[in-house]
């Protein structure tokens, strides 16, 4: 045994980075194992209950992941982490939601059943799960309320027995659609996740940015044949979305709606903000018709890593309806990752960035962490500021101003991305550059208008803010530089980088910069932003801002 793993006691895995076998190892533990810490030559990674429920979700059996770590292990895997791992893996589908037959298949009554009565005992007798259970059947077999499936899933999760959910799905109405491959067809990993997904009922597929989700929601319409409600994060998307439906299927002008802030309109297809469904008007979600509006047979949550807080509690009342997930990873800064899971659905599909690439589905990508120096008077003002102030000092530090034009010239003649998170240091960016600035305040028909000059070189250089994260199809842009973010987020900094992933007309290489203040917060952030892509195999080159000229 002399592979690249050290797996502990605790369920923590150590991967030595400069082993031969490294980028092997880190492709198989990242089904079932989370990044924690990527320093340069040993990382962290820890085995959790729900990345372990996903992974079996996803078809991965306790086998297969024990099997990975005694492949790749330096030292004997701990007999503690082996019984763990089979005992976790193990309770998920120990409990299922299924319903009683009828002739409809959907008015039979709610149940909850086990092949382990002791199972059932213990979950009947949990204050949080008894007021969702109805009449008790058998020693294996309890009745549930008819509203209550996506409320139990959650409280089940918490106690440790995620329930596989079998209960079916209404067809909704039908619609016919049919993807209209001229020259086109689906790549086998986009055929996969639809396929996937229809075997698993609901769920979330997670894809490289750039790789195609839209399709995969395309393929997986077409698949159902169904009235559909797509939730997107801004009027831009949707759009993007109807373009995209428009060019790849069967559905005219009449058959697809939007329904935003601009538009109010239900058609088979309809595509809806986020925004609009979570508006409020006199305390009361104004928009909540749109979910019964048609007996929608699918619904699709677009960035679903992204998805408000209220439209969680709106989705545990929509169980009855097939439910797909998109995204490109499934972190979430606020920790709901397991409410996508009992809500949305499991991972039913997830494509390595890496692997991808390898495929030539999307571009290569080099990623730099220019670390700059703040001037004497700037070091000073930063220590002595209070905590909440010094990421803010650090992060817009007008050092990094000389070195966003360096980079710039640099990489003349290219499609550049400057992103920074506040507004002040945006304008004087813009300023700087003379280049134009995209931010939240700049109304729908100006953002297009930017970024179909920006994709046909007439504006080769665009100031955004984190309006351009997520939905915005760039596939031209080559350089992002990344002036400042959100603090520590791991989505955002995957959501950046796979601007530049979809591949390229110009064949040239995609580059990722991080403008980072040494010895600041700055820093400490920019560390945890880049685990979840070290995670997929990307590593961050360190250059100092003095080399950028030589």
């Amino acid at each position: 045994m002399n592979g690249p793993l050290i797996v502990q006691s605790d369920r923590t895995v150590l991967l030595e980075v400069a082993h031969p076998e490294a980028e092997e190892a880190r492709h198989e533990l990242a089904i079932f194992a989370e990044l924690e810490r990527a320093p340069e030559h040993v990382h962290t990674y820890r085995i959790t209950r729900l990345g372990l429920w996903n992974a079996r979700a996803a078809g991965h059996e306790a086998s297969q992941m024990l099997a990975t770590l005694e492949r790749y292990a330096k030292f004997p895997v701990p007999q503690s982490v082996v019984i763990d791992i089979e005992e976790t893996v193990g309770r998920y589908g120990r409990l299922v939601i299924a319903r009683d037959a009828s002739p409809d298949g959907q008015s039979g009554d709610l149940v909850i059943r086990t092949t382990d009565a002791a199972v059932l005992a213990e979950i009947t007798r949990n204050s949080k799960v008894g007021p969702f259970l109805g009449i008790r059947r058998s020693s294996t077999e309890w009745t549930l309320q008819p509203w209550a499936r996506g409320q139990v899933k959650q409280e089940l999760l918490k106690i440790g027995w995620p329930a596989e959910d079998q209960a079916g799905y209404t067809p909704g109405t039908p619609h016919e659609i049919e993807l209209v491959e001229n020259g086109w067809t689906l790549r086998p990993y986009q055929q996969q996740a639809v396929d996937n997904f229809f075997a698993g009922g609901s769920g979330v597929v997670v894809l490289p940015c750039g790789a195609g989700k839209t399709l995969v929601g395309a393929g997986a319409m077409a698949a159902a044949d169904t009235t559909t409600l797509i939730l997107v994060t801004n009027t831009v998307s949707a759009r993007q979305w109807r373009a995209e439906l428009l060019k790849r299927t069967s559905l005219t002008e009449d058959e697809i709606g939007e329904y935003s802030g601009q538009v109010k309109e239900i058609k088979p297809v309809t595509i809806a903000t986020y925004q609009i469904l979570t508006a409020k008007r006199k305390g009361e979600y104004a928009h909540l018709t749109l979910l019964d509006a048609l007996d929608w047979g699918l619904i699709v949550y677009d960035e679903v890593h992204l998805l408000p807080a209220p439209v969680f509690k709106l989705t545990a009342e929509l169980q009855a309806r097939r439910r797909l997930g998109l995204t490109a990873t499934l972190v979430r800064e606020d920790g709901r990752e397991s409410d996508v899971f009992s809500l949305i659905g499991p991972k039913r599909f997830d494509a390595p960035w890496k692997e991808i690439e390898a495929q030539g589905f999307i571009s290569p990508a080099s990623c730099y962490e220019v670390r700059i120096d703040l001037p004497q008077s700037e070091r000073l003002e930063y220590a002595a500021s209070a905590d909440d102030e010094r990421y803010r000092l650090a992060a817009t530090a007008p050092a990094k101003l000389g070195v966003v034009k360096e980079l710039v010239a640099k990489h003349a003649g290219e499609r550049i991305l400057v992103i920074g998170q506040y507004l002040d240091q945006i304008e004087e960016l813009s300023d700087a550059l003379g280049a134009p600035q995209l931010t939240g305040s700049t109304p729908i028909a100006d953002r297009e208008r930017l970024y179909q000059e920006f994709r046909d070189g007439t504006t080769p250089v665009l100031v955004v803010s984190k309006v351009a994260n997520f939905s915005v199809d760039l596939p031209e842009a080559t350089v992002a530089i990344q002036v400042s973010g959100s603090f520590g987020s791991r989505q955002e900094e995957a959501q950046r980088l796979g601007r530049l992933l979809r591949p390229k007309e110009s064949g040239l290489p995609a580059n990722f910069y991080t403008l980072v203040a040494r010895d600041t917060v700055d820093q400490d952030f920019a560390q945890n932003r880049q685990r979840f892509l070290a995670e997929q195999g990307y590593s961050y080159t360190i250059l100092d801002a003095h080399e950028l000229a030589a």
